[in-house]
């Protein structure tokens, strides 16, 4: 069991509620989080006292060192998230996402670190999910054309036949297909972080690939704010919430605790963590059916989902985790049913 553990982003959605978990689990705990302004209104009140907290950016070499004094498990989530569709802000993003994570890791380096490196990587490194075709079996499409989705054609057809694919559930040896610049970054993550674990002998690299994790503390109206964020956001506010497409992507949503519970086992398990994991529920639910379910747990009154068939170029389709390389390697399996989840996010509290 690692002692001292660094938590990078651990003021976040996702890192604080880690942070929680390990404290919780009696470790020693120390945060580093810059408190991006774009996903932080000041210091958070939810942040657990019994962690030691530092401001401060995970590329910048003087404050690393600070932060990694004493500590034997690195927990990175701290990155820059969202599609980055406006191509002006790539700088941005591979800045905080890949030259922070290089920063880090050479840091590391300097100091022989010998504990696990846990990673908060994602379901967007491998672009669209998988499909089938009836005739050409397993297929790969293309990124679907801006013509097609103007037209409301949103599924993505066979490339041989261009009749339609069933979805099917990614597996961690899928083939990595990033299609936006934050999708690129988090796979250059994921490079550097396996190829620090082959040149650093001792080092257990694992990274978590997670779906589509909602819950309380997530931030509201921001770019930082996935899609459930934005329908409680609207619904709050007396809007409809706005159902891109025709509804009908399917995802994979995972609680927030059950990430969270994820990266403490594999900061805590053998040799057999090593390598990807996808961490989700395993069962695919449609956005559409995502947005009911919060409408209904909101209570009479709530302004039901509206479809508008608006897209953005860099989402995709279909993408659902095939969950069980997880449950038989890490013993993770999520405990939060949609359902449940919802219920507790209608009124759960959002970070301004």
């Amino acid at each position: 069991m690692p002692g001292c553990v660094l938590v990078t982003g651990g003021a976040g959605f996702i890192g604080s509620h880690i942070v929680d978990f390990l404290i919780e689990s009696g470790r020693d705990v120390r945060l580093l989080d810059c408190l991006h302004p774009a996903a932080h209104r000041g210091h958070p009140a939810y942040l657990n006292p019994a962690a030691e907290a530092m401001i401060g950016d995970v590329s910048d070499p003087e404050t690393l060192a600070a932060a990694l004094d004493g500590v034997d498990a690195v927990c990175h989530q701290a990155a820059m998230v969202g599609l980055g569709t406006d191509f002006t802000e790539t700088p941005d993003y591979v800045r905080a996402n890949d030259l922070g994570t290089a920063r880090l890791l050479a840091e590391l380096a300097a100091r022989r670190f010998r504990g696990p490196l846990v990673l908060a990587s994602s379901m967007v490194v491998y672009g669209e999910g998988g499909y089938r075709c009836p005739r050409h079996g397993p297929v790969r499409p293309a990124a679907r054309a801006r013509a097609d989705l103007e037209a409301g054609r949103f599924e993505p057809p066979c490339p041989h036949c261009g009749e339609p694919l069933e979805p099917c559930s990614v597996p961690e040896e899928a083939p990595l297909d990033p299609r936006s610049v934050y999708a690129a970054t988090k796979l250059q993550q994921e490079h550097l972080c396996g190829l620090f674990a082959r040149e650093q002998e001792g080092i257990r690299f694992t990274a978590l690939r997670y779906h589509n994790v909602y819950g309380p503390r997530m931030p509201r109206d921001t770019p930082y704010a996935g899609v459930a964020s934005i329908f409680r956001s609207a619904i709050a506010a007396g809007r409809s919430p706005a159902v891109f497409e025709d509804g009908g992507q399917l995802r994979d949503f995972v609680h927030v605790s059950d990430v969270a519970r994820a990266n403490v086992i594999a900061l805590d398990s053998d040799a057999g963590a090593a390598g990807a994991f996808n961490i989700a529920s395993g069962k695919p639910r449609s956005v559409r059916t995502m947005a009911d379910l919060l409408v209904q747990e909101a209570g009479p009154g709530a302004p039901a989902p509206r479809v508008t068939g608006e897209f953005r170029l860099g989402d995709v389709r279909h993408v659902f985790a095939d969950a069980s390389r997880a449950e038989a390697q890490l013993g993770f399996t999520a405990a939060v049913d949609l359902e449940a989840g919802m219920r507790e996010f209608a009124t759960a509290d959002l970070r301004q």
